[in-house]
């Protein structure tokens, strides 16, 4: 095929020819008022994503689109509500390198090796010997620590990127160290532990060699209780090839953690927090996703509404607001 150069969603503009290998994210068949079938998917690289239309679709073929998780696209971009989208001439899935999904796909602006170092130092800095060697048994898990490197944090919501996993729970163990000497009563080394562990079960949850998308086990299980069960399995280990002892009620707690870092149940909770230690991961969980989405969404670079000039972006469903771009200080 011979396609024009990838144009970044992100420089988008109306009315113009759009030929080359983009991430497809989520492709539906919908129906026209008419009652004919149209396809509607987003089309995403590393900068951002645009809605994308086919009016005339092949039902039959529909099943192929989403198959890789990457299309060769032709069309036009179009204005639609004051924001653009694409409008599909053809599509069809395509296998991409290593080299591609750096462009496919968006990842960390911040340095792997230097966030998973800071991860390890802080949990090198835990006093207890047990929850030592038991960060330890994850850290020396090479596999576990390579996806543990590259994964998203979620599919669309926040810390979508490559590196956003590390990135979230790097983030998430410095806040921690600043605020835990502002509450002495709750225990460092649980706090440190738990948030370590509360999302590393995305690694199976989710994956990104096709875009981001759920797997299998991840749809089926989740990562709040995949989490607990590797969490089981870490324990025995230690036990066998340390020697060191966790109590029985360290065992609990930390599965606590891991399944109640949600809050609520309607949010994929198992239990509510019910501890000061798991109330406090919880809580600094939903601070630092909730401001990362409202950063993306305001403050970031999501594609071409954020290039628009509006005041307000539309409405962050996980949030439950529109969202005021402007900084307030700002000239």
């Amino acid at each position: 095929m011979n396609s024009v150069e990838h144009k970044d969603i992100r420089g988008l503009s109306p009315n113009e020819y759009v030929d080359g290998v983009y991430a497809v994210v989520n492709p539906q068949l919908g129906t026209t008022r008419a009652g004919k079938p149209f396809l509607k998917c987003l089309i995403r690289d590393a900068t951002g994503e645009v809605p994308a239309r086919q009016w005339t679709v092949d039902e039959a073929r529909f099943p192929e689109v989403g198959s890789t998780g990457f299309v060769w696209i032709a069309g036009h971009t179009q204005l639609y509500d004051e924001k653009i989208q694409i409008i599909l001439e053809q599509i069809r899935p395509v296998e991409v390198d290593a080299d591609a999904l750096q462009r496919l796909l968006p990842s960390t602006n911040r340095d792997i090796d230097e966030m998973f170092n800071e991860v390890r130092a802080v949990l090198g800095s835990m006093e207890h010997a047990g929850m030592r060697a038991l960060a330890e048994s994850y850290l020396n898990d090479e596999k576990l620590m390579t996806e543990f490197r590259q994964a998203p944090a979620a599919v669309n919501l926040h810390h979508a990127w490559i590196g956003g996993l590390l990135e979230h729970t790097n983030q998430l163990l410095r806040l921690a160290d600043a605020m835990l000497p502002l509450y002495p009563q709750l225990n460092r080394d649980v706090v440190l532990m738990g948030l370590f562990l509360h999302d590393l079960a995305k690694t199976s949850e989710l994956n990104w060699e096709k875009g981001f998308e759920y797997t299998t086990i991840g749809n089926l299980m989740g990562h709040v209780v995949l989490g607990s069960l590797l969490l089981e399995r870490k324990l025995r280990e230690v036990v066998a090839n340390n020697g060191e002892k966790i109590s029985a009620r360290a065992r609990v707690v930390l599965h606590h953690i891991i399944l109640s870092h949600h809050n609520e149940p309607e949010f994929g909770a198992a239990k509510r927090p019910s501890t000061p230690e798991a109330i406090f991961v919880s809580m600094l969980d939903n601070l630092d996703a909730k401001t990362a989405m409202a950063l993306a969404h305001a403050r970031g670079e999501l594609g071409p509404e954020a290039e628009a000039g509006a005041e307000f972006t539309d409405k962050v469903w996980a949030l439950d607001t529109r969202l005021y771009r402007p900084d307030p200080l700002s000239d």
